[in-house]
């Protein structure tokens, strides 16, 4: 499958045009959301975003205390991005016996998780930059259609294989730390480390080898 997120159900947010009455806030966090699409995580300051939401640089403090709770905010949309494109992925997986079943729709989530972070550099780094002056997300937070973040989606595929019979309940505990280090490892040497000069032709085989070890050691 091609590395390509799905622009049609994952928009650009940010306001064209200054903020209707009552919804600073959303415009606020809509304007940062497009400048970490772009930029990346440093680019959301409270200044470029009240420019972008054309208000004054005060009227945002009237719902962020400062900049890192701007960012967090930004943060949490960014990582439910990243959980919406996960379940568009195990959405299109054909139903077949319920092991395969089970097998496809985890490899879906890491597909989609190498694709998000690939071709939506800016918002994969953001929805892991979230200060630590401020609290990770809550119950909630950063999650998708279902109501489930990317590591709780992780956690209950792991959970069906557990439950198709395919992996021992004994050996279930922590596996989601394997499975996710592997995605977020090859997703960051990608974007960031040596592999960033690796053919785009390349970028699939490698996701396929990494998913292929990470279920063979399951």
């Amino acid at each position: 499958m091609a590395l390509q997120v799905d622009t049609v159900n994952m928009p650009a947010t940010a306001p064209s045009h200054p903020y209707h009455h009552g919804r600073l806030r959303e415009a606020l966090v809509d304007a940062g959301l497009q400048l970490a699409r772009t930029e990346g995580p440093d680019a959301v300051v409270l200044r470029a975003v009240t420019r972008a939401a054309g208000v004054s640089h005060n009227a945002a403090y009237r719902h962020f205390a400062d900049r890192d709770e701007l960012l967090r905010a930004v943060c949490e949309r960014c990582m439910s991005q990243l959980a919406l494109l996960m379940e568009q992925r195990m959405e299109q997986e054909p139903e077949s016996d319920p092991v395969a079943t089970a097998w496809a729709r985890l490899g879906a989530v890491g597909t989609a998780y190498v694709e998000f972070a690939t071709t939506e550099p800016g918002w994969f780094r953001t929805a892991f930059a979230v200060p630590s002056t401020v609290t990770t997300f809550g119950p909630g937070e950063g999650v998708g259609p279902s109501g489930l973040g990317p590591h709780e989606q992780l956690s209950a595929r792991l959970d069906d294989l557990v439950t198709v019979g395919a992996i021992p309940a004994d050996r279930r505990s922590g596996l989601e730390y394997a499975a996710w280090s592997a995605v977020h490892g090859l997703s960051t040497l990608l974007n960031d480390g040596p592999l960033r000069e690796l053919p785009a032709a390349e970028h699939e085989h490698a996701l396929q080898v990494v998913l292929d070890v990470v279920a063979r050691g399951l």
